[in-house]
């Protein structure tokens, strides 16, 4: 996908639950990759652990981004049942979650 004016990027930064096996965080982190095989509005998405040497991470330790072609894909994705079902199996193996959508700007 070309990146352009209205790509919209949902990140999702975590940490999950001390008593969360890393299987477990394995097997959720494959169900959250596989919402865009059912959720047409999401484009694209990707996923990692925190690597900065900079320690001011806050406790998250890992982040989520998920494209979208607008913020109404959000919305979409969102009420989704497929990401209804996920979210709430997800969302209670997570410790700490911080969500921010953003439209990515380039300078020139």
């Amino acid at each position: 996908m070309a990146e352009n004016a209205m790509v919209v990027k949902h990140l999702l930064l975590s940490k999950f639950k001390d008593d969360v096996t890393p299987e477990a965080v394995e097997n959720l982190i494959k169900g959250y990759a596989n919402l865009i095989s059912l959720v047409p509005s999401m484009k694209a998405f990707h996923w990692g652990t925190d690597v900065s040497v900079e320690n001011l991470h806050q406790g998250f330790t890992h982040v989520f981004e998920t494209t979208f072609e607008s913020v109404d894909g959000i919305a979409e994705y969102l009420a989704h049942p497929a990401h209804v079902e996920f979210a709430n199996i997800f969302l209670p193996a997570l410790e700490k979650v911080l969500i921010v959508d953003y439209k990515p700007t380039s300078v020139n």
